[in-house]
């Protein structure tokens, strides 16, 4: 199945494409959904996705402006985990910055001849000085940040809000160095990750991307190939249908894209945006 007309790219779904094609294909194009965990043991995979649903809830809620008070009225002892991410945010949260604050943001744009979007966990705006984009990760073990600063997500994200985002700027264009991308890890809060941005890198990411969205177009009907770095099947439900192994990885091995792992309907802010829709800003 060729790629449609209006298939709007994600950094999932580029990333699907940059690890293994043949993912990408399964996932997007041929839609299949494959009965197999994504990672093991798989009830506590499953709670983990739950309680990581429910700490994006919690802290959207609390940016909107519910009471933290009231908030913590919903979390449960029993619910370990999310009780410490929920903690940890309240004591040493990292958005306290000033400036307009727009949680879940949706932003596209067109490159090429399709669109790119992204969705947001939060935005800062101070209109004119800089944007800051906020992404809150669950994940049990903590990503080197060489892993992260070639994620799809660390280049989609910035690329997208300087190219999409003056219209929360005041109408005024945001230059590439305005921009600077905060990961923020539930478990880890003392340690988070920032990567800055520039002109140099902005016009990489724009290459990078747009030729990377042209390769997957042209692509047609054809099989794309299963990658050769078996690495990426570990936590992958196709791993048996292409018969690279039956096992799951270790969920508490996993890195910080675990919530991409499961596809389209997995958790996370992008992937499985089970709340409150906000307006998609389109450029």
């Amino acid at each position: 199945m060729a790629l449609p007309p209006e298939f709007q790219f994600s950094q999932g779904s580029l990333q699907d494409y940059v690890e293994c094609p043949r993912r990408f294909q399964l996932r997007y194009l041929l839609r299949l959904a494959w009965p197999a965990p994504v990672a093991e043991p798989m009830l506590t995979y499953e709670q983990h996705m739950q309680d990581g649903d429910a700490f994006h809830r919690l802290v959207h809620q609390h940016i909107l402006g519910l009471s933290a008070d009231r908030l913590s009225l919903c979390v449960q002892p029993e619910q370990e985990a999310l009780c410490r991410w929920w903690d940890n945010y309240l004591s040493g949260g990292p958005a306290r910055l000033p400036g307009s604050r727009y949680p879940e943001l949706g932003l596209s744009a067109a490159l090429g001849d399709h669109r790119l979007g992204a969705r947001y966990d939060l935005v800062i705006f101070n209109p004119g000085r800089e944007a800051v984009i906020f992404d809150w990760k669950t994940a049990l073990s903590r990503p080197r940040r060489s892993a992260l600063a070639v994620r799809l997500q660390t280049r989609v994200y910035r690329y997208l809000l300087v190219r999409a985002g003056s219209a929360l700027n005041g109408y005024l264009p945001l230059v590439p160095e305005q921009v600077r991308m905060v990961y923020w890890f539930a478990e880890f809060p003392a340690d988070p990750e920032t990567f800055e941005y520039d002109a140099r890198q902005y016009a990489a990411d724009e290459a990078y991307l747009a030729d990377l969205i042209r390769q997957i177009a042209a692509c047609g009907d054809q099989d794309l190939a299963i990658t050769a770095d078996a690495r990426a099947c570990v936590y992958c439900v196709y791993r048996s249908l292409c018969e690279r192994g039956t096992r799951a990885g270790d969920v508490s091995q996993a890195g910080a894209d675990l919530e991409q792992a499961g596809g389209p309907e997995a958790s996370g802010s992008e992937a499985g945006f089970s709340y409150e829709q906000i307006s998609e800003i389109a450029f």
